[in-house]
């Protein structure tokens, strides 16, 4: 099993660490800072270092059950099994990635009552899709966004019994996927605070702790997708 660092605190940059297992499909360690691929986010690449040594993650994925494997280039000298190693992410590109996610939270508050059917965060680009049969209008949803940035509400992570989800199950907008059940945890994703309540969902990813951290966002465009699948596009302002 590998601890995963990010699920309580996502600003670790870097981290000590034992490596488990070593090999050309990748690295496994007894802990990490690096998210690894999944829920619509990019796994974080970044490098590993040790005595005598370093090699570069090209991206972090889901290995076999609880494992996070690092994947390495080709013909890369690898650490040892046993060895401590110094497990740093490309801060940069991952901090890029929880602002769009924690944007992404917000667009979904906005568009109320409507499914999540798919979505993608990147860098550069996220998307959300929802079950819609209109498109909503471009520029409420750009100045709603920017509204909730520019109120710069706290973000934080929760943990609670996934009961929850049986007596709430509203809480879940995605169609297709559902959180994992079965070790007794939720984990929740809040914006705003109190009566301030902006969003509340389940989500596994790494997210900035205020909205103003997003900086500004524009809606690049909305695509119909289907009768009634809408794609919002949007990018860094």
């Amino acid at each position: 099993m590998t601890q995963r660092l990010f699920l309580d605190d996502p600003t670790l940059a870097l981290t000590q660490a034992t490596v488990l297992a070593s090999g050309p499909e990748g690295v496994v360690l007894d802990r990490t800072v690096f998210y690894a691929r999944g829920g619509g986010q990019p796994g974080d690449s970044g490098e590993l270092r040790w005595d005598g040594g370093k090699v570069a993650v090209t991206e972090a994925v889901k290995g076999n059950g609880d494992e996070i494997l690092h994947t390495v280039p080709a013909d890369a000298v690898l650490p040892p099994v046993g060895a401590v190693v110094e497990a740093a992410i490309d801060w940069d590109r991952r901090h890029a990635h929880m602002r769009m996610h924690t944007a992404m939270h917000l667009l979904c508050s906005l568009i109320k009552g409507a499914a999540v059917t798919g979505g993608s965060v990147g860098a550069d680009k996220s998307r959300l899709d929802f079950d819609l049969p209109n498109p909503p209008p471009k520029e409420e949803i750009e100045a709603g966004l920017n509204a909730l940035i520019a109120a710069d509400h706290p973000v934080r992570i929760e943990w609670v019994d996934e009961s929850v989800l049986d007596a709430d199950p509203g809480l879940v907008r995605t169609m297709s996927v559902q959180p994992p059940r079965g070790t007794g945890r939720l984990r929740l994703m809040r914006i705003g605070a109190g009566d301030g309540l902006v969003d509340l969902q389940p989500c596994g990813g790494t997210h900035v702790s205020r909205t103003g951290e997003i900086g500004p966002i524009r809606v690049q465009k909305i695509e119909n997708k289907g009768k009634q699948n809408r794609r919002i596009v949007i990018v860094p302002g």
